[in-house]
């Protein structure tokens, strides 16, 4: 213990922080490779446990009834062993770091892993993508709160934990970084982007160590790209766009209905009940699908169709045509139907699994018409098409994808798919599905600087409540006796109740001040003005205020709840705020 405080009073005073920031980065990087093996490892035994009992039985109907299990004994992990919410992976990220100060709870270095483990093994169809970068950055945010670094390095340290945890997923390291870049939005700085580095790396390697040189989607480049076929990729692109914003209206509409139901039992049941029957129908919408996507990469399509109840002719392709179109338009149901009844995990594998039906669906169409396309070049640019589209990152499905080649033999294809399907999608949608929510209640932290400050300013800080009341009965005599106790020059006006009523102002006050003939005639209620500079506290965010104080030129603005005086918001303490964390940032 004395040799831990040594430690952590040499690290207060050390000039050297970057340099512990990277010797961290490849800790954090190296701890998220671990976790992630840890949870793939154990979302495969749960799998294979579920698979031996239906063959133990003989009984495909099981697979109604194993979402109920694994999203029940979820629910019991939450509420009754860890007694906390577990949350949903990369948006809690983008709220710790917007809103919480970069602190992830403790519980999130294991609970992402159990919870999603079950949810996943007994077939909910979510992604792992999502918890393991969740439980990275609570490496991150551990190590950081363990060696008191400030919260500009905790971030980064967060963003490298995540670049570390997909890097170790996928074995692509430049994927990580850019995913850290663009979707947990990590400024690209000097300062930053080495940390980043080194955890993505280290996260790699730790994959490699464990589980060698395979990739969780292998593929082989068979057929090499030929300008002529631009025009199809484009079409690709425009295709796996009205398929990503189909698939993000899908699931927010779902989330809303899901959200309106107040029991959690109700929700477990109908949700689960829903996803069992669609995953007896359709095996493919079992858990990740990550088995299904690497069949149809390596050019066999049929798998998707194994253990289907319905008899058809999987090599007529309008049939293969129609049974693609419902595999895409009801993955996403399923997810949503998985998150809705209580499930966790990501949305990242479901958004792989579409883009692959959708790359193989358009090759269907081509081929149907003439035109000789690859299925599995189509199919693998298509999972880079909807990642560009849903997750809004061109650049993480371009280099992701292009790692998983071994090589950019695609790179050119990739490219044209990817920024068509991302330019379609930002049409409709200017928030991707981790951030929807984050947008909508300003607390979402993007690459915009300004805009950054102002979503990471407490308002709690910035509301001063030291000022004195007075109550519109009292006379000038009272508000003699206030102004000299006091240094403002505003006086808000409150009645019995402290609901705000106006404010008495020094310059109202400054011409009768000496004339103590007035004190006991003249009253608050009479001197006192309503301002039109008010803002109730549901209001409050630190954008509105700005603006507030831009367009009125005003210097304070009152603050009200519900009728009741709360305090002021002035002009300088804002922008002193403002200054202070803006100096912080800006500085490598």
């Amino acid at each position: 213990m004395k040799f831990w405080k040594k430690f952590i009073k040499w690290r207060l005073i050390s000039s050297n922080n970057f340099y512990f920031l990277l010797f961290l980065s490849i800790l954090t990087g190296f701890g998220a490779g671990l976790l992630a093996i840890v949870i793939k490892i154990s979302v495969h035994q749960i799998s294979l446990f579920a698979e031996k009992i239906t063959e133990l039985f003989e009984n495909n109907y099981l697979y109604l009834i194993y979402p109920i299990i694994g999203i029940s004994l979820v629910l019991v992990f939450a509420n009754y062993i860890i007694k906390q919410k577990i949350g949903h992976g990369i948006p809690g990220i983008l709220y710790s770091i917007s809103r919480n100060n970069a602190y992830i709870k403790k519980h999130n270095l294991y609970s992402s892993i159990v919870a999603s483990a079950l949810t996943v093994g007994f077939g909910g169809s979510v992604g792992l993508e999502g918890p393991v970068v969740s439980t990275g950055a609570a490496v991150g945010s551990t190590f950081g709160g363990l060696f008191k670094i400030d919260y500009k390095q905790k971030i980064i340290l967060i963003g490298a934990a995540c670049a570390g945890a997909m890097a170790s997923i996928f074995k692509a390291p430049i994927a990580g970084v850019v995913f850290a870049l663009e979707v947990i939005m990590i400024d690209l700085t000097t300062y930053s982007i080495i940390p980043i580095l080194l955890a993505s790396v280290s996260g790699s390697l730790t994959s490699y160590l464990a589980s060698g040189t395979n990739f969780l989607y292998s593929f082989t480049l068979q057929d090499a790209f030929e300008v002529s076929q631009l025009p199809y990729f484009i079409i690709l692109g425009i295709v796996s766009g009205f398929t990503a914003v189909y698939y993000t209206i899908v699931y927010i509409k779902i989330s809303k209905i899901f959200e309106k139901i107040k029991k959690p039992i109700k929700r477990l049941l109908i949700g689960s009940i829903l996803l069992g029957l669609l995953i007896f129908l359709f095996p493919a919408l079992y858990g990740e699908g990550y088995e299904y996507i690497n069949y149809t990469l390596q050019g066999d399509y049929h798998q998707l169709f194994d253990n289907f109840i319905f008899n058809f002719n999987q090599d007529n392709i309008i049939t293969l045509i129609l049974l693609l179109l419902i595999l895409i338009l009801l993955k996403t149901v399923a997810a949503s139907f998985t998150f809705g009844a209580g499930g966790v995990g990501g949305v990242f594998a479901p958004t792989l699994f579409t883009g692959v039906n959708t790359g193989l669906i358009t090759a269907a169409v081509a081929k149907s018409m003439g035109y000789n396309i690859s299925y599995s070049n189509s199919a693998l640019i298509g999972m880079a098409g909807l990642i560009a589209g849903v997750l809004h990152a061109p650049l993480t499905g371009i280099f992701m994808i292009g790692e998983l080649t071994g090589g950019y033999g695609l790179l050119f294809p990739l490219m044209v798919t990817s920024t068509v399907s991302y330019i379609i999608v930002r049409v409709f949608q200017k928030n991707n599905l981790y951030t929807f929510q984050l947008a909508k209640r300003k607390q979402l932290l993007t690459h915009h600087a300004d805009k950054n400050i102002l979503t990471l300013l407490k308002t709690e800080n910035i509301i001063e409540t030291d000022f004195n009341t007075l109550n519109p009965e009292q006379n000038l005599g009272d508000i003699v006796k206030v102004i000299s106790e006091s240094n403002r020059n505003f006086f808000p006006v409150v009645d019995y109740n402290n609901h705000f009523l106006g404010l008495v102002s020094m310059d109202r006050v400054r011409k009768i001040i000496f004339k103590p003939d007035l004190y006991s005639k003249i009253k608050v209620k009479e001197i006192m003005f309503v301002p039109d500079n008010v803002i109730d506290d549901s209001e409050i965010h630190p954008e509105n205020i700005a603006e507030k104080l831009q367009r009125s030129g005003v210097f304070n603005i009152v603050v009200i709840k519900e009728g009741k005086y709360l305090g002021f918001i002035s002009r300088a303490n804002f922008f002193s705020h403002y200054r202070t964390l803006l100096k912080q940032f800006s500085s490598d």
